[in-house]
């Protein structure tokens, strides 16, 4: 029989033992995709939004490596990138630099990133996904995403290439094993359905919009019966003054219900609202620069919101997205409503 001190010291190795593996597995838990991987629930996103000129924000220094280095302390393993935002090599140098700290190893973290609306033609896949690989400095990323419906040239002009025949490029990409998982961006539920109709592999996530006011119920409910994990962009939505447009509907920042909520958790009002996402089983990817909000984001697992403070969240879904790209709206693939 084990004497006292031998228990003692059995009790703090299994708590140091606990406490690693907590690190390295990150804060957030993890969802089964329909192809067996698995995809932690929560991200850091890096895109840095749009100009006002049209066009997303270019990073100016090293503002996003920072980010994914700060993630990654606070326990992120999931890290969502795009061709598009210009991210990729800082993405890739702070994962980089976190291994090299022994902070985590490759198969530790989830990276996603996306084929941009250029090289939907079915040979332009692979060699894209090599170049987004090329400027991650990784042999593979764990998610590959079609980013649009919608293909166009590099002047803007529309390319009629089906993004049926895109996704077997990215079938193609799954092969190869450059990516490990692929699914699409910005899809309604007919372009999904005319997808999976058309292949015997289904996407294994869709990114979307989906905050407070956008909580697309009947689309969540169509891709949890097929399989499909959802991935939520934006979704803070319209939750800060300064990032509101003037027709967005409430809530914001300071509305006095959702502070009383937070209030009681101590949390914050955003905190609330990741929380909220998660409880919809969907995976929020907030963006931010900033190390306290980059901190403050995922640390929504110690709590769990009540029927009655789900259906007050609930209650502020007004079919309104804030990423309405009205400028692809003629295009015979533009996912959204017109008007």
């Amino acid at each position: 029989m084990a004497t006292r001190p031998v228990l003692s010291a059995i009790l703090v190795l299994a708590t140091v033992v606990a406490a690693v593996c907590a690190e390295v597995t990150g804060k957030a838990p993890s969802l089964e995709l329909n192809d067996g991987k698995k995809i932690p629930q929560f991200g850091l996103g890096t895109w840095l939004g749009f100009q006002k000129a049209g066009g997303p924000v270019k990073p100016t220094g090293t503002e996003v490596k920072a980010a994914v280095e700060w993630a990654i302390d606070a326990g992120y393993r999931h890290i969502d990138t795009a061709y598009i935002y210009d991210t990729e090599g800082q993405v890739g140098a702070a994962i980089k630099e976190k291994i090299r700290q022994g902070v985590v190893k490759r198969e530790d973290l989830f990276v996603t990133t996306k084929l941009w609306n250029d090289k939907h033609a079915r040979d332009a896949v692979v060699p894209a996904l090599r170049e987004s690989l090329k400027k991650l400095d990784l042999e593979y990323v764990d998610l590959y995403l079609i980013h649009w419906p919608i293909g166009h040239y590099p002047n803007i002009t529309y390319d009629d290439t089906d993004y049926v025949d895109t996704w077997k490029g990215m079938v193609e990409a799954r092969e190869l094993g450059l990516a490990r998982s692929i699914g699409v961006c910005n899809f309604n539920q007919e372009q999904l359905e005319r997808l999976m109709a058309s292949s015997p592999v289904k996407p294994a996530v869709l990114q979307v919009e989906l905050n407070l006011n956008l909580q697309q119920p009947e689309l969540r409910a169509f891709c949890k019966s097929k399989g499909i994990v959802m991935m939520a962009y934006t979704p803070f939505g319209s939750l800060f003054p300064d990032k509101a447009a003037a027709d967005a509907p409430p809530p914001r920042v300071s509305d006095p219900e959702l502070k009383t909520i937070a209030d009681k958790y101590k949390k914050t009002v955003p905190q609330i609202v990741l929380r909220y996402l998660v409880e919809l089983g969907v995976i929020p990817i907030p963006k931010s620069i900033t190390k306290k909000r980059v901190e403050a984001n995922i640390d929504i697992f110690d709590f769990s919101l009540t029927p009655e403070e789900k259906a007050k969240l609930k209650s502020y879904d007004k079919h309104y997205g804030t990423i309405a790209v009205k400028f692809w709206a003629s295009s015979k693939d533009y996912p959204f409503e017109k008007n």
